[in-house]
């Protein structure tokens, strides 16, 4: 078995415009992953990204035209990859997933060159508190895992958003502490995910497994 036939599931596919797709038990609801698209998501990023329960974390509140070209820049940089996340084909997520050996925060840990990083924040706020960040990062977090040379799953969320970090350790993370992200000009929390965890505690999720309904 290859690494990446390893976090294949019955229920994990690529169908249609989702390069990851999968029904969650847990939640009985569909998720899928497509790349950001910036006219066809231009909007709905700009409303999200200037949501009151993101802009503690995102320094992305712009003007429009200023947004669209963050944007145009964040599309061309190779060392990452930007996605919509859907729940039953309704677009409510944006995700942001990078080689971490790439990135500013190899500076700051023990990089190998596998590692994949994720950002994530759920857009529109009637989806807040339903119980649906786990599945989504659980998602996300198998569909890194189908690169071959990845063996671990890492993150920098603000050390202020103890939500996402709760889900984090629900999907199987590791909190290893804090420190002065001082390009992000943040505090951070390093959050890490080895394969083989992930694989013998996580992935696949069954209904049996319960659905914590506070995130």
């Amino acid at each position: 078995m290859t690494a990446t036939d390893s976090v294949r599931d019955p229920h994990a596919t690529a169908v249609g415009e989702y390069d990851f797709a999968y029904y969650d038990e847990t939640i009985d609801r569909h998720i899928g992953f497509r790349p950001v698209d910036l006219e066809r998501d231009l909007g709905r990023l700009h409303a999200w990204l200037g949501s009151d329960h993101v802009k503690p974390y995102w320094d992305l509140d712009e003007p429009l035209p200023a947004f669209r070209e963050t944007c145009r820049e964040k599309l061309a940089d190779d060392h990452q990859t930007l996605y919509i996340g859907f729940l039953d084909h309704v677009p409510m997520s944006y995700w942001e997933t990078y080689w971490a050996a790439e990135d500013d925060l190899a500076a700051y840990y023990d990089v190998r060159p596998g590692d994949r990083g994720v950002h994530l924040l759920l857009g529109p706020p009637e989806y807040l508190g339903g119980g649906f960040a786990t599945p989504l990062l659980r998602a996300m977090m198998a569909f890194q895992f189908r690169h071959p040379d990845t063996d671990r799953v890492v993150g920098e969320p603000d050390a202020r958003n103890q939500p996402v970090l709760e889900v984090a350790k629900r999907c199987g993370c590791e909190l290893r502490g804090e420190f002065t992200f001082h390009e992000e000009e943040k505090t951070a929390t390093l959050v890490t995910c080895p394969r083989e965890r992930f694989e013998r505690e996580i992935w696949p999720p069954t209904a049996a497994d319960g659905g914590e309904r506070n995130d």
